[in-house]
């Protein structure tokens, strides 16, 4: 299926900025994962293309295991970012950063990606948004043989039960999302939902691509090693992280008129968020959120 993703690729420098600002990165447990299983299965480290990279978090975080990275995303604002907060490689060349969607792979650029000069390609957060049968095809040119795709997710945040009132709480974020936001949902918002369960993989679709080995094929659930793993954030954090989430934004893009009023998508829920805080005694102006947050990740081999 195609992907119909047109709200992080239209971001401009500022909406990039802020994303990058906002969105914290992932648990040092999960980049470990990500390397081990990549070297476990006889991946090198010459290579790594990180696909959807936005602000560059994933790049950077593991360019000092590799010598070369590139990170590919579609929206010019996003990229703009990532070039401006840099990144080496662990010889110390600078990340490149270029305009390229997930389908593309780098075939569009002026030096495009090499075939079969990959050995890891990341997407964190994103593949959800992908046209998987070309990513896939694409992805089997540019990788070496042996050479690994991982993709992560992590899910929507769910009111952890320590903090106070938990119950209530996950109500009201059930409920918002319900009321609210459904609407505003599109098919990769719900991939997350259902943790890419559903996601299309080579042997799975219509025209399998015969290059990848699905019996190396491994996915891992986990609540510890995923975007930000249980955190405890104050108020104007929720906020700023739930601002970049892609039915918020939507959500606010057609109710212009209502945007940093009381009826807010993100105010209305946070009032009620504090109220059954301090029902639970609270004090007024400490309200905090302790949330955890259910991952996904999928590592598939390219056949040697």
């Amino acid at each position: 299926m195609a992907s119909t993703e047109q709200t992080f690729s239209s971001y401009d420098r500022k909406q990039g900025n802020a994303y990058a600002s906002a969105r914290r990165d992932y648990h040092p447990n999960l980049y470990k994962t990500v390397l081990d299983f990549h070297s476990a299965t006889g991946g090198q480290n010459n290579v790594l293309v990180d696909v959807g990279t936005g602000p560059g978090n994933v790049a950077r975080t593991l360019a000092q295991h590799f010598s070369t990275v590139v990170g590919l995303d579609p929206s010019q604002g996003m990229i703009q970012t990532a070039i401006s907060l840099g990144g080496e490689t662990m010889n110390a060349i600078p990340i490149r950063y270029e305009i390229s969607t997930a389908e593309e792979l780098g075939s569009n650029l002026s030096s495009p990606i090499e075939s079969n000069s990959v050995d890891l390609i990341t997407a964190a957060n994103a593949a959800h948004w992908f046209d998987m049968p070309r990513f896939w095809e694409s992805a089997a040119r540019i990788l070496r043989p042996g050479g690994s795709v991982i993709l992560w997710m992590s899910g929507e945040v769910s009111a952890h039960p320590d903090m106070p009132n938990a119950e209530a709480v996950q109500a009201a974020l059930d409920k918002h999302r319900f009321e609210y936001l459904r609407p505003y949902y599109a098919r990769g918002n719900l991939l997350t939902r259902s943790r890419y369960r559903d996601l299309e993989l080579p042997w799975t679709l219509a025209q399998p691509v015969s290059e990848f080995d699905e019996s190396k094929f491994v996915r891992k659930e986990d609540n510890k090693e995923y975007y930000a793993g249980n955190s405890d954030i104050d108020m104007d954090t929720l906020e700023r992280i739930m601002s970049t989430a892609s039915p918020v934004t939507r959500w606010r893009q057609a109710n212009p008129e209502l945007v940093g009023t009381s009826k807010d998508v993100l105010a209305v829920l946070r009032r009620e968020i504090e109220q059954l805080l301090q029902q639970a005694g609270v004090e007024k102006g400490h309200e905090r959120v302790k949330g955890s947050v259910r991952g996904a990740l999928l590592v598939v081999k390219k056949k040697i």
